[in-house]
């Protein structure tokens, strides 16, 4: 029906010269892209003015969702109060409100702007923010699947049923549809989450379904992996399907334009629900082989979360030209080590919270891999959490580590589907059991591929290495295994957290420091050092590319003679 369609607003470029609501729409880009919900590349499915809008709802939902679930749980529900009073009293009376000014921050005045420029429905956004501060004041308690439906409409499905009104609409049933998809979204990332809700006593599935098998939700980590946990699993599985079958035909009911936009998007919500009966379920300590089924362990599926693209959407460059075009292809580091700093400094300076520094910086990381294998750069290993991290404030530690339980799973997919292979380097004792248990899972399910290997240090620092090597050798020479008077190198290095990490040939550090921090002393003994005045989550192609170029036009001599150029 031509009654439902509308022209969209202007490109925000086209729109005056407000750079500060051009800034906080760039916000909204890099907080949405950095979350594991949507990958950037699906969203440029979306015609050039509609990309920014549906940044800007996603990051809205995406941080409301976070006060909702971080913090103090006695603050939780007051900071959300907050920030839907100031949003709606924007909404309701200009930029401060029609009492008081209010101050805004940069994700809020983007949405505001989107609200006013769509002409969206103010109700729905309503009832988005009402049942996240609902959430968060008390524990999730849903007796039966509709009282669930009733919660991922109110929060998912609300965020979806906005969009649909950028994707323009030409049916009337296209607001239910999207709505419907919202929901399937929410149902996928709730049963992603579930081992660390359980962890933190929170169940979102319905009683009802526990209760019919026998279970109870203050039991259901201890039954984990068995067949009533399974099935559980199996009957959420079956509903989100359903719900997907009735909200696929959302494709033909919005504009033209929109349609690869949403055909992906449906694509992508039926992959993660088949992902979703594979996650990581077994109890502690049991193989991680027996989390991924023979069929995900010699394919590459897309995890939870993340959307497939078609390879030949992805904006993959070529590789780095040669300085002389008519010589030889300059030299290619064999392994890559970066410590990426800056994650804090570029969240303080747009006015975020910690945390969304590091979620932007992983963005980043998929840069540096996607460029290194094309590159042809066959190592790359990144500083993601040291044992001195330990000593920051408790608050940050925990946001921190709970993003890399939450997200690690997706991480895994998207590295996965791009044939990279992920390991893990540094202690494993003092990471949480369900982290500990989705690190393991990523590196089993993706052992077999055979581009690029990606190692993260997590819980890592050099000088604790030497230690708990030296300690292994000494218990070798104990034991009468070792003659510590003929210990070579080489020896020695069979006893660091992976004797497979080849030395280090390139160190990269971004944000302008110039230390290396503890990282890898053994393996960056003879590394080419280049230091980076970019701050991590606005590292890219061109910084990897300006850094390789550096170590070839070096000459290396390994404390011998000169042998020309990086060999």
């Amino acid at each position: 029906m031509s009654g439902y369609m509308r022209t969209g607003p202007l490109l925000i470029a086209e729109r005056g010269a407000d750079t500060g609501l051009a800034r906080a729409f760039e916000v909204c880009r890099r907080i949405h892209t950095g979350a594991d919900h949507l990958s950037p590349q699906v969203v440029d499915l979306l015609p050039v003015h509609k990309r920014p809008y549906a940044h800007a709802l996603a990051a809205f939902g995406l941080w409301a969702d976070r006060l909702a679930d971080e913090g103090e749980v006695s603050e939780r529900g007051s900071a959300l109060a907050r920030f839907r009073a100031d949003t709606l009293a924007a909404l309701a009376g200009g930029p401060g409100g029609p009492g008081a000014p209010v101050r805004l921050s940069p994700v809020q005045r983007a949405m505001v702007h989107t609200v006013r420029a769509w002409d969206m429905s103010v109700p729905v956004l309503e009832e988005l923010l009402a049942t996240l501060e609902q959430d968060s004041r008390r524990p999730p308690d849903f007796p039966g699947f509709a009282d669930l439906r009733g919660y991922m409409r109110g929060t998912a499905g609300t965020v979806a049923e906005l969009l649909g009104t950028v994707l323009e609409p030409v049916r009337e049933d296209a607001p239910e549809l999207m709505s419907l998809l919202g929901e399937v979204l929410q149902y996928v990332d709730i049963l992603h989450d579930l081992p660390e809700d359980l962890e933190q006593g929170r169940c979102y599935l319905p009683r009802q379904d526990l209760e019919r098998l026998g279970l109870d939700a203050d039991d259901l980590i201890g039954v984990r992996g068995t067949d009533a946990y399974r099935k559980l699993i199996a009957r959420q599985v079956q509903r989100a399907r359903g719900l997907l079958d009735q909200g696929q035909g959302v494709v033909d009911a919005m504009h033209p334009s929109s349609r690869p936009f949403l055909a992906t998007t449906v694509a992508g919500l039926r992959t993660g629900l088949d992902e979703c009966e594979y996650l990581p379920a077994d109890p502690p300590g049991a193989s991680p082989r027996t989390a991924v089924p023979a069929r995900l362990s010699q394919t590459r599926e897309t995890p939870v979360g993340v959307l497939p693209v078609a390879p030949e959407l992805r904006q993959r460059q070529p590789p780095v030209p040669s300085p002389d075009p008519g010589g030889p292809p300059a030299a290619v580091p064999e392994h890559v080590a970066v410590i990426m700093d800056g994650n804090r400094r570029w969240a303080r300076a747009l006015g975020l919270a910690p945390v969304e520094g590091h979620t932007a910086g992983e963005e980043a990381m998929y840069r540096l891999v996607d460029a290194a294998g094309d590159l042809g750069i066959k190592y790359v290993t990144t500083f993601a959490f040291s044992t001195e991290n330990w000593s920051r404030s408790p608050e940050e530690v925990s946001s921190l580590l709970r993003a890399f339980t939450r997200r690690v799973s997706g991480v895994a997919g998207r590295l996965h589907a791009r044939g990279v292979r992920m390991r893990w380097y540094g202690r494993r004792s003092r990471v949480g059991a369900v982290l500990r248990e989705r690190l393991e899972w990523a590196e089993e399910l993706t052992s077999g591929n055979s581009g690029t290997t990606f190692t993260f240090c997590l819980d890592y620092g050099g000088r604790q290495e030497m230690v708990d090597a030296l300690k292994r050798t000494v218990a070798e020479a104990l034991s009468g295994r070792l003659d510590p008077t003929r210990l070579t190198e080489s020896d020695l290095a069979e006893y660091l957290y992976d004797p497979g990490l080849p030395d280090v040939d390139l160190l990269i550090r971004t944000a302008g420091e110039q230390r290396i921090s503890n990282f890898l002393p053994w393996h960056t003994a003879y590394a080419e050092i280049v230091f980076e005045d970019a701050l991590w989550p606005d590292f890219d192609r061109s910084h990897l590319v300006r850094a390789v170029d550096a170590y070839a036009g070096r000459r290396r001599s390994f404390g011998g003679t000169l042998i020309g150029k990086s060999v």
